[in-house]
């Protein structure tokens, strides 16, 4: 029997990537999955998010597990359109278990509309979560067998990096810290109907999000935004993989005594 037999989890941000991970290891665990993803571009950001393919993807890596999926295009910073998707999979899969707030978005380079470039990554990063766990709290409660709450923040949630005044890394930093914030009162609000709450921290993971010219181009230029970002282990960068695993452990019954907790999953980043 799989850990997560019976299950189901809400994933955000699923179209590819670590949302994608998560889809695919939670279901080789045994756990059907409602499946969110914005798939179009946010006009400030400097490389392109998930297709409406890639989630079709998603789906069919899900479904070749042997497990269900419920996929809906849907933008986090819509709160309507995230209950809408929640919704549409909570009646067709009957319960919620965990939820992975995942979904998020990064610019580093150098600023263009700084304004829209703070508001658009606050907005997705910070607020998009809270409509995440907003949308999905009052089916966890009413489920009464507890729960999984992981939230994707970063290393950035850790420890602060110079953005050499750029509006968007201040915003990356600012949003991820504010989820820390944002975990806690969930882990202490919802302790009581055994709900846990936990965010996750990664250091570069091999997801679009960073793997893409314009990132490349920062590379190649020395960019001093990119400075001190090395990891304490001999490791470039993590895989989409390696962190699913540690969040199938977390959101596990294994784990059932984890909450309010940040987790780093850096490969010693934060220690440096």
């Amino acid at each position: 029997m799989a850990r997560l037999d019976g299950k189901v989890a809400f994933i955000t941000g699923a179209g590819r990537g670590q949302g994608r991970a998560h889809a695919v290891k939670l279901a080789s665990e045994g756990a059907d999955i409602i499946a969110l993803d914005i798939c179009a571009d946010i006009e400030t950001m400097d490389y392109s998010n998930a297709t409406p393919a890639e989630l079709a993807e998603t789906v069919a890596l899900v479904e070749a597990e042997g497990r269900r999926i419920v996929a809906t295009v849907a933008d986090v910073r819509d709160f309507d359109a995230v209950c809408a998707g929640f919704q549409a999979g909570f009646d067709q899969l009957g319960r919620i278990d965990i939820v992975i707030a995942n979904a998020g978005i990064l610019k580093l380079s150098v600023e263009v509309d700084p304004i829209a470039e703070w508001r658009d990554i606050i907005d997705v990063n910070l607020t998009g979560v809270f409509h995440t766990v907003r949308a999905a709290i009052p089916s966890l409660i009413e489920g009464g067998r507890g729960g999984s709450i992981v939230i994707t923040s970063s290393t950035a949630g850790i420890r602060g990096k110079k953005t050499h005044h750029r509006a968007g890394g201040q915003a990356y930093y600012a949003s991820k810290r504010g989820l820390v914030g944002l975990m806690e009162v969930l882990a202490l609000d919802l302790a009581p109907h055994m709900i846990r709450v936990n965010s996750i921290h990664p250091a570069g993971v091999a997801t679009d999000m960073i793997m893409n010219a314009s990132m490349l181009a920062m590379i190649e230029s020395e960019d001093p935004a990119l400075q001190n970002l090395s990891n304490a282990l001999p490791i470039d960068v993590l895989m989409p993989e390696d962190i699913a695993n540690a969040v199938a452990w977390l959101v596990s019954d294994e784990a059932h005594f984890m909450t309010g907790v940040s987790l780093p999953l850096d490969a010693g980043f934060t220690i440096l």
